[in-house]
């Protein structure tokens, strides 16, 4: 773990929020290219999921364009999608060691409320909040159903959450990957890159270097 001076760091202790991204953060997978395997378009999807992570693109012009190489995929693809997910190691424990602190977990992604809407549950996630996809006839319309869950989007979530729960500021907790999640990680009171782009660990508070979130459990209040 590896620390970043830009803001202090002190987490104070309850009320706590921790919001985490979902793709490459609570989960090892890009969810976009599991569904893009369906279509056989998965090279494609995750060369421009790549570089919206990166931000080297505008990130909701981007997803647009790789929902829309998903056109036709059958809705009951999810399944064998949902099948592929592999939550990150050390999640559930991050979790239960959040609400053993009587805080709340929550989850705001980029991705899909089709998939999240399955795994969060099962994760012990309190609340999330992700795009829809939009549906005709039982398959994939390429089009995304509402506003896009974009970075200044993550960022009012936890915003929204923090008021929700009665969370001052300085007690919430961001975790995320991408340049999307570069706005969240400004806003939380403590910003964590984890398995992250170079913008994202530069911008960070501080860089969770294992892959395992049970890195971040010393940085929680004490119970």
């Amino acid at each position: 773990m590896t620390a970043v001076p830009l803001r202090s760091c002190v987490v104070p202790s309850r009320p706590l929020l921790v919001v985490l991204d979902a793709d490459s953060t609570l989960i090892r997978n890009e969810v976009i290219e599991l569904i893009a395997d369906e279509a056989g378009r998965g090279p494609e999807v995750t060369a421009a999921t790549e570089a919206a992570m990166r931000g080297e693109v505008d990130f909701a012009e981007s997803l647009r364009t790789r929902v829309a190489a998903l056109t036709g995929v059958p809705v009951s693809a999810f399944a064998h999608v949902i099948s592929r997910i592999e939550p990150t190691p050390g999640v559930r424990e991050l979790i239960a060691a959040v609400h053993e602190r009587g805080g709340t977990v929550g989850v705001v992604s980029g991705g899909f409320h089709e998939i999240l809407d399955v795994i969060c549950p099962d994760l012990g996630v309190d609340i999330w909040r992700a795009n829809r996809l939009g549906v005709k006839d039982e398959a994939l319309s390429g089009l995304v159903d509402g506003h896009i869950v974009d970075g200044s989007a993550k960022a009012s979530a936890l915003v929204e959450w923090a008021a929700m729960h009665g969370v001052p500021p300085g007690a919430t907790i961001a975790i995320g990957d991408g340049a999307n999640d570069l706005l969240m990680l400004g806003v939380a009171g403590l910003g964590l890159a984890f398995n992250a782009k170079p913008a994202v660990r530069a911008a960070a508070d501080l860089v969770v270097g294992p892959l395992d979130l049970r890195e971040v459990i010393p940085l929680l209040p004490p119970r």
